[in-house]
């Protein structure tokens, strides 16, 4: 279909297994120079794999890897970056104890030698500034200072940043997870220049109108195999659905039809601006830039209903955090431990665990979430980042807490198993369970029956029915009022 010797990176008939289980099985995939191929799936369709493959961080069992028309027989992370292969990965790899300029010199091996840090700063920042204008970023910060939209911000930078060895090929896997609609455009933007002046990029994302928009080329897998390839302007968002394997709902981006607004509140909290309040079945969406207050809302609101030492049998509230990596996963521990750590309340007698019923409630939720692992008691790093996202969906929910407070919490997690968890938190909402959300995706904003709108730690605006729009939201996020 393309000529592979002008391909800047040619994968051929791909395949790694991982015990049982074929991550690729025969993956063919080239990248031209001047074009965005995007790449979607469901979690656990082989996506990172073939990344890791590309970017030379793993060997295939079987298949070739060329580039610019030369077979790589000897290809690794080196060898890679030396080509100008860069990736953003979608478990941020930065360094947080290190600053942003001291990550920088790892990541640009070249910059030793006296007067580095300078020479650092300055390729940092003029990347920062280029990608994201306007950013507010003091480089000489430590990274685990950041919020996570800054790191996913500061990463994204330093992937397209020149240090001697341009940027060829940029391999972003979902790059706009944690950033609002503002920075979001301004990193697409910036995308669609460097397409423009030759460079490639591979875009991996599960918010499919970005994927529509910045694309050329659409490459869709499923269970490990490419099973549809075109442009793509033959494709709309209903087509993608289909061949990724899902059933897309029509309803899926509209507002909730209005929530219990006669309902007892049971949740209060004083703020900056207007007050916070939710009832008994409401979905509470929490809106505006990235890092304006919405997740210390969330952090001040568990801090307060939660115990200080032990956990409640009966807690009030349960937490879904956004980032998994930081504050989520147990890394050390199995899927299953991953899962019911929040309910030990409820699977133990006399301080033992009863395995049979702790068994019977993972299985319960690999069902009905569907977690795409062969055991629950495999190591939850052997999943892939949405698979870890939908654990620590499926731990909060299976708790007893009356209130859930989630934390971007579909960040990376495909389209189909959104739609079904929409549809558990609806049935919970009905049920009389009180959802906390905020998400940086307007489509999951407008599910919701009431948005506090924030904007530099202050709630600015509360929207609900027909007024929880785009133009709304904007408006209060970057004025104070809405339209």
């Amino acid at each position: 279909m393309n000529d592979v010797s002008k391909a800047v990176i040619a994968v051929d008939g791909a395949k790694v297994s991982f015990g049982a289980v074929k991550a690729l099985d025969g993956v063919t995939l080239r990248v031209m120079p001047g074009e965005c191929v995007g790449l979607v799936g469901h979690n656990g369709a082989g996506k990172s794999t073939i990344v890791s493959v590309i970017n030379g961080g793993l060997t295939p069992h079987a298949g070739t890897v060329a580039g610019d028309g030369e077979q790589l027989e000897r290809y690794g992370i080196n060898a890679a970056r030396a080509r100008g292969v860069r990736c953003v990965f979608q478990e941020l790899s930065l360094c947080p104890n290190l600053s942003i300029v001291e990550n920088t010199r790892i990541m640009h091996r070249d910059l030793g030698g006296f007067g580095w840090r300078t020479r650092a700063a300055k390729i940092i920042a003029t990347s920062l500034d280029t990608v994201f204008p306007g950013h507010g970023i003091d480089t000489s910060q430590t990274v685990g200072d950041l919020s996570i939209a800054e790191r996913q911000m500061v990463e994204i930078a330093m992937a397209f940043s020149n240090a001697g060895t341009a940027p060829r090929l940029v391999i972003l896997d979902e790059p706009t997870s944690s950033l609002d609609a503002s920075l979001a455009r301004q990193m697409l933007d910036h995308v669609r220049r460097f397409i423009a002046a030759g460079g490639s990029v591979i875009f991996i994302s599960h918010i499919l109108h970005e994927i529509l928009e910045t694309s050329d080329r659409i490459v869709v897998m499923k269970d490990g195999r490419v099973v549809a390839e075109r442009q793509a302007q033959d494709f709309d968002h209903h087509g993608l659905v289909e061949a990724m394997g899902s059933v897309a709902k029509e309803d899926a981006g509209q507002h909730s039809s209005g929530g219990p607004s006669t309902a007892p509140v049971v949740l209060s909290h004083k703020t900056a601006g207007l007050p916070f309040t939710a009832r008994a079945g409401e979905i509470i969406g929490l809106a505006g830039l990235a890092g304006h207050g919405q997740t210390e809302l969330l952090l001040a609101l568990h801090a307060t209903h939660s115990g200080n030492w032990l956990p409640e049998r009966d807690p009030r509230v349960t937490f879904v955090a956004g980032d998994r990596r930081l504050n989520g996963v147990f890394e050390l521990w199995s899927i299953l431990r991953n899962f019911s750590i929040a309910s030990l309340g409820d699977l133990s007698r006399r301080g033992l665990i009863l395995a049979d019923e702790e068994e019977a409630k993972g299985a319960d939720w690999k069902r009905r979430i569907e977690i795409r692992t062969p055991d629950m008691d495999n190591r939850i790093l052997s999943l892939s980042g949405g698979n870890q996202q939908k654990v620590l969906f499926a731990r909060a929910l299976s708790t007893r807490a009356p209130i859930v407070l989630m934390d971007d919490p579909m960040r990376g997690v495909d389209v189909g198993t959104k739609q079904e968890v929409y549809t558990i938190i609806r049935d919970e909402a009905a049920r009389g369970r009180t959802f906390i959300w905020y998400s940086t995706e307007m489509d999951e904003v407008r599910l919701c029956d009431r948005v506090y709108v924030f904007r530099e730690g202050r709630i600015m605006a509360e929207l609900a029915g027909d007024a929880v729009n785009e133009k709304n939201i904007i408006a209060a996020s970057f004025e104070g009022v809405a339209a």
